[in-house]
Protein backbone atom coordinates (compact mmCIF):
# COMPACT_ATOMS: atom_id res chain seq x y z
CA UNK A 1 0.00 0.00 0.00
CA UNK A 2 1.37 3.42 -1.38
CA UNK A 3 1.82 6.24 1.32
CA UNK A 4 -0.89 8.21 -0.33
CA UNK A 5 -3.02 5.38 0.09
CA UNK A 6 -2.44 5.45 4.07
CA UNK A 7 -3.06 8.79 4.41
CA UNK A 8 -6.78 8.05 3.12
CA UNK A 9 -7.62 5.43 5.04
CA UNK A 10 -6.10 7.88 8.17
CA UNK A 11 -8.66 10.59 7.23
CA UNK A 12 -11.64 7.99 6.71
CA UNK A 13 -10.91 6.85 9.88
CA UNK A 14 -11.17 10.66 11.77
CA UNK A 15 -14.37 10.89 9.83
CA UNK A 16 -15.89 7.89 10.70
CA UNK A 17 -14.14 5.72 13.22
CA UNK A 18 -11.49 3.30 12.24
CA UNK A 19 -14.05 -0.06 11.78
CA UNK A 20 -16.97 2.41 9.60
CA UNK A 21 -13.87 3.49 7.50
CA UNK A 22 -12.73 -0.22 6.22
CA UNK A 23 -16.47 -0.66 4.39
CA UNK A 24 -15.30 2.89 3.01
CA UNK A 25 -11.83 2.30 1.90
CA UNK A 26 -13.01 -0.59 0.03
CA UNK A 27 -15.63 1.14 -2.00
CA UNK A 28 -13.12 4.17 -2.76
CA UNK A 29 -10.28 1.98 -3.62
CA UNK A 30 -12.73 0.37 -5.75
CA UNK A 31 -13.56 3.72 -7.73
CA UNK A 32 -9.67 4.99 -7.53
CA UNK A 33 -8.75 1.58 -9.34
CA UNK A 34 -11.31 1.63 -12.13
CA UNK A 35 -10.97 5.59 -12.47
CA UNK A 36 -6.83 4.94 -13.11
CA UNK A 37 -7.13 2.23 -15.50
CA UNK A 38 -9.65 4.51 -17.99
CA UNK A 39 -6.89 7.54 -17.53
CA UNK A 40 -3.64 6.52 -17.09
CA UNK A 41 -2.20 9.95 -18.60
CA UNK A 42 -3.83 12.29 -16.06
CA UNK A 43 -1.15 10.02 -13.23
CA UNK A 44 1.85 11.29 -15.35
CA UNK A 45 4.05 14.09 -13.97
CA UNK A 46 6.12 15.97 -15.36
CA UNK A 47 9.46 17.51 -14.08
CA UNK A 48 7.89 20.89 -15.17
CA UNK A 49 6.69 23.09 -12.51
CA UNK A 50 2.75 23.39 -12.63
CA UNK A 51 2.26 26.50 -11.85
CA UNK A 52 4.84 30.16 -13.50
CA UNK A 53 4.77 33.55 -13.25
CA UNK A 54 2.52 32.96 -16.73
CA UNK A 55 0.04 31.78 -14.90
CA UNK A 56 -2.82 34.23 -14.12
CA UNK A 57 -6.90 33.35 -13.87
CA UNK A 58 -9.71 34.74 -15.27
CA UNK A 59 -12.68 34.66 -13.79
CA UNK A 60 -15.82 34.56 -15.62
CA UNK A 61 -19.35 33.18 -16.24
CA UNK A 62 -20.07 30.90 -18.90
CA UNK A 63 -22.64 32.98 -20.56
CA UNK A 64 -20.68 36.64 -19.64
CA UNK A 65 -20.69 37.23 -23.54
CA UNK A 66 -23.94 36.27 -25.24
CA UNK A 67 -25.08 37.11 -29.11
CA UNK A 68 -27.91 35.64 -30.74
CA UNK A 69 -27.81 32.24 -31.94
CA UNK A 70 -24.87 30.51 -30.65
CA UNK A 71 -23.76 28.92 -26.92
CA UNK A 72 -22.28 31.31 -24.87
CA UNK A 73 -19.68 29.27 -23.60
CA UNK A 74 -18.63 29.18 -27.70
CA UNK A 75 -18.92 33.44 -27.62
CA UNK A 76 -16.71 33.26 -24.09
CA UNK A 77 -14.27 31.24 -26.18
CA UNK A 78 -14.41 33.51 -29.22
CA UNK A 79 -13.79 36.69 -26.89
CA UNK A 80 -11.52 35.64 -24.84
CA UNK A 81 -8.87 34.45 -27.83
CA UNK A 82 -9.59 37.23 -29.96
CA UNK A 83 -8.92 39.64 -27.52
CA UNK A 84 -6.35 37.90 -24.64
CA UNK A 85 -3.39 37.64 -26.94
CA UNK A 86 -2.98 34.67 -24.65
CA UNK A 87 -2.05 36.89 -21.89
CA UNK A 88 -4.44 34.42 -20.22
CA UNK A 89 -3.40 31.24 -20.09
CA UNK A 90 -6.33 29.83 -17.41
CA UNK A 91 -9.94 30.50 -17.24
CA UNK A 92 -12.05 30.07 -14.08
CA UNK A 93 -15.51 29.54 -15.11
CA UNK A 94 -18.14 30.18 -12.90
CA UNK A 95 -20.87 27.07 -12.05
CA UNK A 96 -22.18 26.10 -15.93
CA UNK A 97 -24.46 23.36 -14.64
CA UNK A 98 -28.38 23.46 -14.38
CA UNK A 99 -29.05 25.61 -11.26
CA UNK A 100 -32.17 27.00 -9.48
CA UNK A 101 -30.60 30.65 -7.91
CA UNK A 102 -27.58 32.31 -6.61
CA UNK A 103 -26.39 32.53 -10.65
CA UNK A 104 -24.98 28.95 -10.77
CA UNK A 105 -24.42 28.35 -6.63
CA UNK A 106 -27.37 26.55 -6.48
CA UNK A 107 -26.94 23.43 -8.42
CA UNK A 108 -29.64 21.07 -9.32
CA UNK A 109 -27.11 18.33 -11.08
CA UNK A 110 -23.66 18.21 -10.85
CA UNK A 111 -22.59 16.34 -13.94
CA UNK A 112 -24.04 18.36 -16.37
CA UNK A 113 -23.88 21.58 -17.99
CA UNK A 114 -26.65 23.94 -18.19
CA UNK A 115 -28.34 23.51 -21.70
CA UNK A 116 -28.08 27.39 -21.56
CA UNK A 117 -24.34 27.73 -21.66
CA UNK A 118 -23.62 25.38 -24.15
CA UNK A 119 -22.61 21.15 -24.07
CA UNK A 120 -19.60 19.55 -22.41
CA UNK A 121 -17.84 19.74 -25.89
CA UNK A 122 -18.27 23.04 -25.33
CA UNK A 123 -16.55 22.90 -22.55
CA UNK A 124 -13.63 20.51 -24.19
CA UNK A 125 -12.90 23.08 -26.76
CA UNK A 126 -12.29 25.90 -24.07
CA UNK A 127 -10.11 23.70 -22.23
CA UNK A 128 -7.84 23.22 -25.59
CA UNK A 129 -6.82 26.52 -25.26
CA UNK A 130 -6.95 27.41 -21.62
CA UNK A 131 -6.51 25.40 -18.43
CA UNK A 132 -10.12 25.44 -16.56
CA UNK A 133 -10.85 25.63 -13.28
CA UNK A 134 -14.09 24.17 -12.22
CA UNK A 135 -16.04 25.24 -9.01
CA UNK A 136 -17.34 22.16 -6.75
CA UNK A 137 -20.25 23.50 -5.08
CA UNK A 138 -20.17 20.71 -2.28
CA UNK A 139 -21.43 22.35 0.60
CA UNK A 140 -24.83 22.17 -0.41
CA UNK A 141 -27.03 21.66 -3.58
CA UNK A 142 -30.49 22.75 -5.08
CA UNK A 143 -33.96 21.51 -3.27
CA UNK A 144 -34.58 20.95 -7.28
CA UNK A 145 -32.00 18.57 -7.16
CA UNK A 146 -32.50 14.54 -7.69
CA UNK A 147 -31.05 13.93 -4.52
CA UNK A 148 -33.05 16.35 -2.55
CA UNK A 149 -36.38 15.46 -4.14
CA UNK A 150 -35.80 12.01 -3.39
CA UNK A 151 -35.12 12.77 0.44
CA UNK A 152 -38.60 14.69 0.43
CA UNK A 153 -40.03 11.48 -1.46
CA UNK A 154 -38.62 9.24 1.50
CA UNK A 155 -36.42 7.29 -1.07
CA UNK A 156 -34.06 5.36 1.77
CA UNK A 157 -31.31 6.78 -0.37
CA UNK A 158 -31.25 10.08 0.05
CA UNK A 159 -33.00 10.06 3.55
CA UNK A 160 -29.40 10.46 5.09
CA UNK A 161 -28.22 13.26 2.51
CA UNK A 162 -29.06 15.86 3.97
CA UNK A 163 -29.20 17.54 7.80
CA UNK A 164 -31.90 17.07 9.70
CA UNK A 165 -32.43 19.16 12.99
CA UNK A 166 -35.54 19.77 15.63
CA UNK A 167 -36.35 23.75 15.66
CA UNK A 168 -35.79 23.63 19.36
CA UNK A 169 -32.06 22.68 19.21
CA UNK A 170 -29.91 25.18 20.24
CA UNK A 171 -27.40 26.46 17.61
CA UNK A 172 -26.76 29.63 18.93
CA UNK A 173 -23.21 29.12 18.16
CA UNK A 174 -23.15 28.49 14.73
CA UNK A 175 -21.17 31.08 12.89
CA UNK A 176 -23.73 32.69 10.23
CA UNK A 177 -22.30 33.75 6.72
CA UNK A 178 -25.97 35.36 5.85
CA UNK A 179 -28.77 37.31 7.97
CA UNK A 180 -31.13 34.21 7.18
CA UNK A 181 -32.51 31.24 9.09
CA UNK A 182 -30.58 28.02 9.25
CA UNK A 183 -32.85 26.05 9.29
CA UNK A 184 -35.76 25.56 6.77
CA UNK A 185 -39.04 23.94 7.02
CA UNK A 186 -39.64 21.14 4.21
CA UNK A 187 -42.84 19.18 3.81
CA UNK A 188 -41.32 15.76 3.25
CA UNK A 189 -43.27 12.04 3.11
CA UNK A 190 -42.23 12.29 6.64
CA UNK A 191 -44.54 15.03 7.53
CA UNK A 192 -42.35 18.44 8.38
CA UNK A 193 -38.66 18.66 9.15
CA UNK A 194 -36.24 21.22 9.55
CA UNK A 195 -32.98 20.90 7.31
CA UNK A 196 -29.95 22.63 7.39
CA UNK A 197 -29.22 25.57 5.11
CA UNK A 198 -26.25 27.89 5.17
CA UNK A 199 -27.50 30.00 2.63
CA UNK A 200 -30.75 29.79 1.41
CA UNK A 201 -33.61 27.71 1.64
CA UNK A 202 -32.66 27.00 -2.17
CA UNK A 203 -29.27 25.73 -0.80
CA UNK A 204 -29.53 22.57 1.07
CA UNK A 205 -26.44 21.71 2.95
CA UNK A 206 -25.38 18.10 2.54
CA UNK A 207 -24.91 15.74 5.53
CA UNK A 208 -21.05 14.33 4.98
CA UNK A 209 -21.23 12.86 7.90
CA UNK A 210 -22.85 9.73 6.09
CA UNK A 211 -19.80 8.50 4.12
CA UNK A 212 -22.60 7.70 1.23
CA UNK A 213 -22.41 11.15 0.60
CA UNK A 214 -18.46 11.45 0.53
CA UNK A 215 -18.26 9.05 -1.96
CA UNK A 216 -21.06 10.35 -4.18
CA UNK A 217 -19.15 13.71 -4.21
CA UNK A 218 -15.78 11.87 -5.25
CA UNK A 219 -17.31 10.13 -8.06
CA UNK A 220 -18.42 14.30 -9.09
CA UNK A 221 -14.48 15.02 -9.04
CA UNK A 222 -13.33 12.28 -10.17
CA UNK A 223 -15.20 12.87 -13.66
CA UNK A 224 -14.82 16.89 -13.64
CA UNK A 225 -11.07 15.99 -13.60
CA UNK A 226 -11.77 13.75 -16.42
CA UNK A 227 -13.40 16.63 -17.99
CA UNK A 228 -10.69 18.96 -18.36
CA UNK A 229 -10.16 20.33 -14.58
CA UNK A 230 -6.71 21.62 -14.22
CA UNK A 231 -8.03 23.52 -10.74
CA UNK A 232 -10.49 22.61 -8.65
CA UNK A 233 -12.20 25.27 -6.45
CA UNK A 234 -13.63 24.41 -3.28
CA UNK A 235 -16.97 26.65 -3.12
CA UNK A 236 -17.51 27.60 0.51
CA UNK A 237 -15.89 25.13 1.96
CA UNK A 238 -15.17 26.03 5.53
CA UNK A 239 -18.82 24.89 6.45
CA UNK A 240 -18.45 21.77 4.87
CA UNK A 241 -18.74 19.48 7.96
CA UNK A 242 -21.58 20.37 11.42
CA UNK A 243 -21.74 19.61 14.44
CA UNK A 244 -24.50 21.22 17.22
CA UNK A 245 -22.96 22.37 19.71
CA UNK A 246 -20.10 24.11 17.52
CA UNK A 247 -19.80 27.03 15.50
CA UNK A 248 -19.43 24.79 12.52
CA UNK A 249 -17.04 26.25 10.76
CA UNK A 250 -13.25 25.16 10.24
CA UNK A 251 -13.65 22.21 11.98
CA UNK A 252 -11.58 19.13 12.01
CA UNK A 253 -13.71 17.12 10.08
CA UNK A 254 -13.50 19.73 7.12
CA UNK A 255 -9.82 19.94 7.22
CA UNK A 256 -9.62 16.11 7.07
CA UNK A 257 -12.30 16.36 4.52
CA UNK A 258 -9.91 18.46 2.30
CA UNK A 259 -7.01 16.04 2.91
CA UNK A 260 -8.72 13.13 1.85
CA UNK A 261 -9.95 15.16 -1.49
CA UNK A 262 -6.23 16.57 -2.07
CA UNK A 263 -4.94 12.54 -1.51
CA UNK A 264 -7.54 11.72 -4.05
CA UNK A 265 -5.99 13.55 -6.54
CA UNK A 266 -2.53 13.50 -5.95
CA UNK A 267 -3.43 9.59 -6.14
CA UNK A 268 -5.10 9.60 -9.77
CA UNK A 269 -4.07 13.09 -11.09
CA UNK A 270 -1.21 15.21 -9.60
CA UNK A 271 -1.06 18.22 -11.72
CA UNK A 272 -4.68 19.14 -10.81
CA UNK A 273 -4.82 22.06 -8.09
CA UNK A 274 -7.17 22.49 -5.19
CA UNK A 275 -8.13 26.05 -4.53
CA UNK A 276 -10.07 26.81 -1.06
CA UNK A 277 -12.56 29.61 -0.93
CA UNK A 278 -13.01 30.80 2.60
CA UNK A 279 -13.90 34.34 2.54
CA UNK A 280 -12.85 34.73 6.67
CA UNK A 281 -9.94 36.62 8.52
CA UNK A 282 -6.78 35.61 7.71
CA UNK A 283 -5.30 33.69 9.99
CA UNK A 284 -8.28 31.55 9.52
CA UNK A 285 -8.30 31.71 5.88
CA UNK A 286 -4.65 30.50 5.90
CA UNK A 287 -4.95 27.42 7.81
CA UNK A 288 -6.55 25.90 4.48
CA UNK A 289 -2.75 25.59 3.47
CA UNK A 290 -2.44 22.58 6.24
CA UNK A 291 1.09 22.00 6.81
CA UNK A 292 1.85 23.13 3.18
CA UNK A 293 1.67 19.46 1.95
CA UNK A 294 -0.96 18.08 2.19
CA UNK A 295 -4.33 20.55 1.99
CA UNK A 296 -4.56 22.91 -0.70
CA UNK A 297 -2.22 24.31 -3.11
CA UNK A 298 -3.95 27.26 -3.71
CA UNK A 299 -5.69 29.76 -0.89
CA UNK A 300 -7.95 32.99 -1.84
CA UNK A 301 -6.35 35.69 -0.06
CA UNK A 302 -9.24 37.01 0.89
CA UNK A 303 -7.54 40.20 2.53
CA UNK A 304 -6.15 41.99 -0.38
CA UNK A 305 -8.90 43.20 -1.76
CA UNK A 306 -10.31 45.52 1.39
CA UNK A 307 -6.73 46.29 1.92
CA UNK A 308 -5.59 47.16 -1.42
CA UNK A 309 -9.11 49.91 -1.48
CA UNK A 310 -7.81 50.80 1.88
CA UNK A 311 -4.66 52.38 0.80
CA UNK A 312 -6.20 54.13 -1.81
CA UNK A 313 -9.01 55.58 -0.09
CA UNK A 314 -5.96 56.92 2.45
CA UNK A 315 -3.23 57.19 -0.10
CA UNK A 316 -1.02 55.18 2.42
CA UNK A 317 -0.53 51.90 1.82
CA UNK A 318 1.04 51.39 5.46
CA UNK A 319 -1.75 48.40 6.66
CA UNK A 320 -0.87 46.89 3.49
CA UNK A 321 3.11 46.88 4.03
CA UNK A 322 3.08 46.01 7.34
CA UNK A 323 0.46 43.24 6.46
CA UNK A 324 2.02 41.78 3.65
CA UNK A 325 5.66 41.92 5.17
CA UNK A 326 4.51 39.05 7.67
CA UNK A 327 2.83 36.97 5.02
CA UNK A 328 4.09 33.46 5.59
CA UNK A 329 3.69 30.20 3.97
CA UNK A 330 4.11 26.78 5.32
CA UNK A 331 6.26 25.37 2.47
CA UNK A 332 7.16 26.09 -1.23
CA UNK A 333 4.73 23.53 -2.31
CA UNK A 334 2.09 26.29 -1.57
CA UNK A 335 1.41 30.20 -3.00
CA UNK A 336 -1.93 32.65 -2.29
CA UNK A 337 -4.52 33.11 -5.19
CA UNK A 338 -4.63 37.12 -4.98
CA UNK A 339 -7.43 38.80 -6.63
CA UNK A 340 -9.53 42.01 -5.81
CA UNK A 341 -13.05 41.30 -7.55
CA UNK A 342 -14.65 38.48 -8.41
CA UNK A 343 -19.03 37.69 -8.99
CA UNK A 344 -19.03 37.87 -5.29
CA UNK A 345 -18.70 41.19 -3.34
CA UNK A 346 -15.21 42.41 -1.49
CA UNK A 347 -15.10 40.52 2.14
CA UNK A 348 -14.78 42.86 5.12
CA UNK A 349 -14.49 39.84 7.85
CA UNK A 350 -11.27 39.14 6.36
CA UNK A 351 -9.41 42.31 6.75
CA UNK A 352 -10.62 42.05 10.63
CA UNK A 353 -7.46 42.51 13.20
CA UNK A 354 -5.49 44.16 10.33
CA UNK A 355 -7.75 47.36 9.99
CA UNK A 356 -9.04 48.84 13.30
CA UNK A 357 -12.87 48.88 13.45
CA UNK A 358 -12.96 52.81 12.54
CA UNK A 359 -10.33 51.80 9.10
CA UNK A 360 -13.15 49.06 8.34
CA UNK A 361 -16.20 51.77 8.98
CA UNK A 362 -14.46 54.04 6.73
CA UNK A 363 -14.18 51.98 4.06
CA UNK A 364 -18.02 50.91 4.11
CA UNK A 365 -18.84 54.41 4.00
CA UNK A 366 -17.18 55.54 1.23
CA UNK A 367 -18.65 52.32 -0.82
CA UNK A 368 -21.65 53.50 0.28
CA UNK A 369 -20.58 56.88 -1.29
CA UNK A 370 -19.56 55.30 -4.39
CA UNK A 371 -23.00 53.99 -4.95
CA UNK A 372 -22.27 50.46 -3.69
CA UNK A 373 -24.28 48.46 -1.38
CA UNK A 374 -23.73 46.86 1.95
CA UNK A 375 -24.37 42.85 2.86
CA UNK A 376 -24.78 42.10 6.56
CA UNK A 377 -24.72 38.87 8.56
CA UNK A 378 -26.26 37.73 11.96
CA UNK A 379 -23.97 37.67 15.38
CA UNK A 380 -25.39 35.03 17.86
CA UNK A 381 -27.03 37.67 19.91
CA UNK A 382 -29.07 38.98 17.07
CA UNK A 383 -27.49 41.99 16.12
CA UNK A 384 -26.23 42.40 12.25
CA UNK A 385 -22.82 43.60 11.00
CA UNK A 386 -21.36 44.17 6.95
CA UNK A 387 -20.24 41.44 5.84
CA UNK A 388 -19.13 42.31 2.16
CA UNK A 389 -19.32 45.52 0.12
CA UNK A 390 -21.48 45.03 -3.10
CA UNK A 391 -19.88 47.32 -6.09
CA UNK A 392 -17.84 46.93 -8.86
CA UNK A 393 -13.87 47.47 -7.97
CA UNK A 394 -13.53 49.95 -10.05
CA UNK A 395 -16.17 52.34 -8.69
CA UNK A 396 -14.63 51.31 -5.00
CA UNK A 397 -12.10 53.10 -6.27
CA UNK A 398 -13.21 56.08 -7.92
CA UNK A 399 -16.68 57.60 -7.31
CA UNK A 400 -18.76 57.35 -10.41
CA UNK A 401 -20.41 60.41 -8.82
CA UNK A 402 -16.91 62.90 -9.52
CA UNK A 403 -15.89 65.14 -12.36
CA UNK A 404 -12.28 63.61 -11.59
CA UNK A 405 -10.98 62.94 -15.28
CA UNK A 406 -11.65 59.43 -16.26
CA UNK A 407 -7.60 58.72 -17.55
CA UNK A 408 -6.85 59.32 -13.51
CA UNK A 409 -9.07 56.69 -12.48
CA UNK A 410 -7.93 54.28 -15.05
CA UNK A 411 -4.43 54.89 -13.46
CA UNK A 412 -5.79 54.65 -10.12
CA UNK A 413 -7.42 51.25 -11.01
CA UNK A 414 -4.45 49.90 -13.00
CA UNK A 415 -2.08 50.72 -10.03
CA UNK A 416 -3.98 48.60 -7.70
CA UNK A 417 -3.56 45.73 -10.20
CA UNK A 418 -0.59 46.07 -10.45
CA UNK A 419 -0.04 45.51 -6.91
CA UNK A 420 -1.77 42.37 -6.76
CA UNK A 421 0.19 41.48 -9.88
CA UNK A 422 2.84 42.10 -7.87
CA UNK A 423 2.89 39.55 -5.13
CA UNK A 424 4.03 36.22 -4.06
CA UNK A 425 1.05 34.08 -5.30
CA UNK A 426 -1.22 32.98 -8.61
CA UNK A 427 -3.28 36.49 -9.53
CA UNK A 428 -6.84 36.07 -10.72
CA UNK A 429 -8.68 38.82 -12.55
CA UNK A 430 -12.36 38.92 -12.80
CA UNK A 431 -14.12 39.63 -16.82
CA UNK A 432 -15.34 42.93 -15.13
CA UNK A 433 -11.99 44.38 -14.31
CA UNK A 434 -9.83 42.96 -17.29
CA UNK A 435 -12.51 44.44 -19.71
CA UNK A 436 -13.06 47.76 -17.94
CA UNK A 437 -16.74 47.53 -16.56
CA UNK A 438 -18.34 49.73 -13.68
CA UNK A 439 -20.99 49.36 -10.97
CA UNK A 440 -24.63 47.84 -12.91
CA UNK A 441 -26.88 49.54 -10.39
CA UNK A 442 -29.61 48.74 -12.57
CA UNK A 443 -29.20 45.06 -12.10
CA UNK A 444 -29.76 45.65 -8.38
CA UNK A 445 -32.91 46.94 -9.41
CA UNK A 446 -34.19 44.27 -11.31
CA UNK A 447 -33.23 41.14 -9.25
CA UNK A 448 -32.84 42.85 -5.98
CA UNK A 449 -30.10 40.99 -5.22
CA UNK A 450 -27.32 43.42 -4.27
CA UNK A 451 -24.06 41.27 -5.60
CA UNK A 452 -26.24 41.63 -9.26
CA UNK A 453 -24.33 44.89 -9.44
CA UNK A 454 -21.11 43.27 -10.43
CA UNK A 455 -22.46 40.33 -12.59
CA UNK A 456 -23.68 42.05 -15.87
CA UNK A 457 -23.92 40.02 -18.73
CA UNK A 458 -22.76 41.91 -22.09
CA UNK A 459 -24.15 41.54 -25.34
CA UNK A 460 -20.96 40.32 -27.39
CA UNK A 461 -21.77 43.13 -30.55
CA UNK A 462 -21.66 46.11 -28.00
CA UNK A 463 -18.72 44.64 -25.92
CA UNK A 464 -16.68 44.70 -29.32
CA UNK A 465 -17.65 48.23 -30.53
CA UNK A 466 -16.02 49.39 -27.15
CA UNK A 467 -13.03 47.33 -27.09
CA UNK A 468 -11.98 47.96 -31.15
CA UNK A 469 -11.76 52.26 -30.19
CA UNK A 470 -8.77 52.65 -28.29
CA UNK A 471 -10.40 56.14 -27.02
CA UNK A 472 -12.83 54.16 -24.77
CA UNK A 473 -12.40 52.98 -21.55
CA UNK A 474 -12.60 49.33 -21.97
CA UNK A 475 -10.27 49.52 -24.78
CA UNK A 476 -7.68 51.28 -22.47
CA UNK A 477 -8.04 49.55 -19.54
CA UNK A 478 -7.95 46.18 -21.19
CA UNK A 479 -4.31 47.49 -23.09
CA UNK A 480 -2.73 48.89 -19.82
CA UNK A 481 -3.96 45.46 -17.82
CA UNK A 482 -2.46 43.13 -20.79
CA UNK A 483 0.75 45.43 -20.71
CA UNK A 484 1.10 44.50 -16.64
CA UNK A 485 0.21 40.53 -17.49
CA UNK A 486 3.01 40.47 -20.25
CA UNK A 487 5.64 41.99 -18.00
CA UNK A 488 4.78 39.56 -15.30
CA UNK A 489 4.75 36.94 -17.31
CA UNK A 490 8.08 37.70 -18.71
CA UNK A 491 10.60 37.90 -15.63
CA UNK A 492 10.91 34.99 -13.40
CA UNK A 493 10.80 37.11 -10.18
CA UNK A 494 7.04 36.61 -10.52
CA UNK A 495 7.01 32.81 -10.22
CA UNK A 496 4.49 32.44 -7.65
CA UNK A 497 6.44 31.05 -5.20
CA UNK A 498 9.52 33.36 -5.62
CA UNK A 499 10.56 35.17 -2.40
CA UNK A 500 9.43 38.82 -1.77
CA UNK A 501 10.53 41.27 0.82
CA UNK A 502 8.57 44.64 1.50
CA UNK A 503 10.66 47.67 1.14
CA UNK A 504 9.97 50.16 3.62
CA UNK A 505 10.35 54.11 1.66
CA UNK A 506 7.49 55.99 1.85
CA UNK A 507 3.89 55.50 3.46
CA UNK A 508 2.24 56.62 -0.01
CA UNK A 509 4.47 53.78 -2.05
CA UNK A 510 3.97 50.25 -1.38
CA UNK A 511 7.17 48.68 -2.70
CA UNK A 512 7.78 45.16 -2.95
CA UNK A 513 11.09 42.97 -3.90
CA UNK A 514 10.10 40.12 -5.87
CA UNK A 515 13.07 36.96 -6.56
CA UNK A 516 15.88 35.33 -5.37
CA UNK A 517 18.83 37.52 -4.08
CA UNK A 518 21.18 37.85 -7.21
CA UNK A 519 19.66 36.74 -9.98
CA UNK A 520 15.36 36.61 -11.20
CA UNK A 521 14.75 40.26 -9.04
CA UNK A 522 12.60 42.65 -9.65
CA UNK A 523 11.68 45.82 -7.59
CA UNK A 524 7.71 47.07 -7.99
CA UNK A 525 6.89 50.26 -6.81
CA UNK A 526 3.38 51.67 -6.96
CA UNK A 527 2.56 55.14 -5.58
CA UNK A 528 -1.12 55.08 -3.65
CA UNK A 529 -1.24 58.24 -3.68
CA UNK A 530 -2.75 61.76 -5.60
CA UNK A 531 0.47 63.23 -5.36
CA UNK A 532 4.07 62.70 -6.77
CA UNK A 533 6.40 60.64 -4.45
CA UNK A 534 9.79 60.59 -4.52
CA UNK A 535 11.80 57.61 -3.10
CA UNK A 536 15.30 57.25 -2.68
CA UNK A 537 16.74 54.40 -5.23
CA UNK A 538 19.58 52.63 -4.44
CA UNK A 539 20.80 50.44 -7.20
CA UNK A 540 24.52 50.15 -6.29
CA UNK A 541 23.46 47.16 -3.62
CA UNK A 542 22.41 45.00 -7.02
CA UNK A 543 24.85 43.20 -9.52
CA UNK A 544 23.47 45.45 -12.50
CA UNK A 545 23.88 48.18 -10.91
CA UNK A 546 21.15 49.69 -12.99
CA UNK A 547 17.65 49.04 -14.23
CA UNK A 548 14.97 48.86 -16.87
CA UNK A 549 11.25 50.38 -16.03
CA UNK A 550 9.40 46.99 -17.64
CA UNK A 551 6.38 49.18 -18.35
CA UNK A 552 7.82 52.60 -19.79
CA UNK A 553 11.30 50.90 -20.92
CA UNK A 554 12.73 53.57 -19.06
CA UNK A 555 16.48 52.88 -17.95
CA UNK A 556 17.35 54.17 -13.97
CA UNK A 557 21.27 53.85 -13.02
CA UNK A 558 23.35 53.68 -10.07
CA UNK A 559 23.80 57.48 -10.57
CA UNK A 560 20.73 58.55 -9.90
CA UNK A 561 19.59 58.99 -5.91
CA UNK A 562 15.54 59.24 -6.10
CA UNK A 563 13.18 58.30 -8.50
CA UNK A 564 9.77 60.43 -8.39
CA UNK A 565 6.51 58.05 -8.85
CA UNK A 566 3.95 60.26 -10.62
CA UNK A 567 0.39 59.69 -8.81
CA UNK A 568 -1.15 56.38 -9.20
CA UNK A 569 2.08 55.28 -10.96
CA UNK A 570 3.40 51.80 -11.77
CA UNK A 571 7.19 51.65 -11.80
CA UNK A 572 8.33 47.57 -11.98
CA UNK A 573 11.84 47.16 -12.13
CA UNK A 574 14.11 45.00 -13.84
CA UNK A 575 17.40 44.14 -11.70
CA UNK A 576 18.74 40.97 -13.66
CA UNK A 577 21.52 41.14 -14.90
Amino acid sequence: MTSTENRLRDYLSLLYGQEASEAVWNQLKEKLDHFIEANPELREVSQTQTLTQKDVMLITYGDQVREPGLPPLRTLGDILRAYLDRAVPDVHILPFYPYSSDDGFSVIDYLQVNPELGTWEDIGNLGRDFRLMFDGVINHISRESEWFQGFLRGEEEYLDYFIVEEPETDLSQVFRPRALPLLTPVETSRGTQYVWTTFSDDQIDLNYANPRVLLKILDVVLFYVANKASFLRLDAIAFLWKVAGTNCIHLPQTHAAIKLLRAVLDLVAPKVVLITETNVPHQENISYFGDGQEEAQLVYNFALPPLILHSFHTGDARALSNWASNLALPSDRVTFFNFLASHDGIGILPARGILSQAEMDALVSRVEAHLGFISYRNLPDGSQVPYEMNINYFDALSNPGSDEPLDIQIDRFVNAHAIMLAMIGVPGIYFHSLFGSRSWVEGVKMTGMKRAINRQKLNRQDLENELTDPSLPRAKVLMRLKALLKARAGHRAFDPYAQQHILDLSPAIFAILRGETGKDQAMCLHNVSNTAQAVRLDLGQFPKRSAVDMLSGKIHTVSEKSLQLEPYQTVWLDLNE
